[in-house]
C-alpha cells in the first residue's frame, strides 16, 4: 500500500502560453494568453451557475454560457477584470471581454487550450451531467 506523500505533495500542471492571434504584437512578436487549469471545485461552482431550474424541476444546462465562463476563469493574462481593458472594448466582465477580443477560430483555439489543459476531453458532456446527477 503506497503513503499518502503522493496526494500531500501532487505534481502541479504548470500555466501555460497560448499564441491564439498574431493581432496582439508587442516588439514585432504575438503576445501570448497565459491560462491555468480550472480545478474541479472552480468547475462544480459553473455547473450549479448555469444549470436553472424551471417551475416543473426540468433543469436546463447553458452549454455556451457557462464555456465562456470557464475560459474567461482560466485566463490570467491579460488580465480581463482590467477596468482599462473592459472599457477600451466597451464592455462589463471578463467573459464579454474575452469575446468582444477575440474572433471565432481565435476563441475557439483558446478555449481548447483550456479544456486540454484542465484535463477535459473533447466532449465535457459527460462530466457535466455526472456532476449535475
Amino acid at each position: 500500500m503506497s503513503s499518502l506523500k503522493a496526494f500531500l505533495n501532487p505534481c502541479l500542471v504548470e500555466n501555460k502560453e497560448v499564441i491564439v492571434s498574431n493581432r496582439f504584437m508587442e516588439d514585432g512578436k504575438p503576445v501570448p494568453f497565459v491560462i491555468k487549469p480550472v480545478t474541479q471545485e472552480e468547475n462544480c461552482y459553473l455547473i450549479k451557475k448555469y444549470t436553472k431550474k424551471d417551475k416543473k424541476g426540468v433543469e436546463t444546462f447553458n452549454r455556451a454560457d457557462y464555456v465562456q465562463a470557464m475560459t474567461a476563469s482560466a485566463v490570467i493574462f491579460p488580465d480581463l477584470t482590467s477596468s482599462e481593458l473592459q472599457k477600451a472594448y466597451g464592455v462589463l466582465g471578463d467573459s464579454s471581454l474575452l469575446q468582444k477580443m477575440l474572433y471565432v477560430g481565435e476563441y475557439a483555439e483558446l478555449a481548447q487550450a483550456v479544456q486540454e489543459l484542465s484535463g477535459l476531453d473533447q466532449d465535457i458532456n459527460e462530466d457535466i451531467e455526472e456532476v449535475k446527477n
